[in-house]
């Protein structure tokens, strides 16, 4: 049985070690690890409501020996209708927000409206499944919530993974104990619930899937778009605000 056992493993590591080689099976295994992954990073969370889309994370658990920082590192505005919200490695990311926001200047300029939502999605899902057809290079190792507006659309949810797959969400958890998560989703989230019900909801699900007792504001952090007389808007929650939604929720 030992025997069988590393002759397993032994075929299974013929197979991984590039991103361009199906196992018997039909899988990449490379890919399975970055999706491994991120459902080891914390946990994320996006709900679509009839008034505005929210994106909730955990903040990454820091030295206090370090600076504080002066910007997020889990939310990126890449114009002023759609926001991000990255999991995963944060210098992955940074590349891939770069050519979002270069990519919404240049249609801009050249059509004279805002990028819409998936067509941004899929310009990025595109950059990813890129790095998955070469031998010589690794899977893009982070996933995003897209939460945007547009005039053709409407509010929209979007979520990708590493492959460079992608799929449109009323409400959706990533990361650590997604699971969880998910299954509180299932339980509480209407699709007629307002922007407050949606905030308290995605503090609720960022709690179970902490298993905490006794959450704590400057713990996560929460992102907003809405529309200001028709116009999208992004906005991020303060500590007092993130306590003031955790004592309803």
């Amino acid at each position: 049985q030992n025997q069988i056992g590393q002759a397993d493993i032994s075929m299974s590591r013929k197979y991984d070690r590039r991103t361009t080689t199906f196992t018997p099976e039909g899988r990449l295994m490379q890919i399975e690890y970055a999706l491994e992954f991120i459902n080891k990073r914390v946990p994320t969370v996006g709900i679509l409501t009839k008034d505005g889309v929210i994106l909730g994370a955990q903040k990454q658990q820091k030295s206090k020996l370090l600076e504080v920082e002066k910007h997020s590192e889990k939310m990126y505005a890449i114009d002023d209708h759609i926001v991000l919200s990255a999991s995963g490695f944060t210098s992955d990311a940074n590349i891939l927000i770069d050519y979002a926001r270069k990519a919404g200047q240049e249609h801009y300029l050249t059509f004279k409206e805002p990028l819409p939502v998936e067509q941004l999605v899929q310009l990025l899902c595109d950059r990813k499944h890129y790095y998955t057809q070469f031998g010589s290079s690794r899977p893009i190792g982070v996933s995003f919530f897209y939460a945007g507006y547009d005039r053709y659309l409407g509010f929209q949810l979007y979520c990708s993974d590493p492959s460079g797959n992608y799929s449109g969400w009323k409400a959706h958890c990533i990361g650590s104990n997604n699971v969880n998560g998910k299954s509180m989703l299932k339980d509480e989230y209407k699709e007629d619930m307002n922007l407050e019900e949606g905030t308290k909801l995605t503090l609720k699900v960022l709690c179970k899937t902490l298993d905490t007792t006794n959450p704590k504001a400057e713990e996560f952090e929460i992102v907003r778009l809405t529309l200001d007389e028709g116009i999208p808007k992004i906005s991020t929650l303060d500590e007092k605000e993130v306590k003031d939604y955790l004592e309803k929720a």
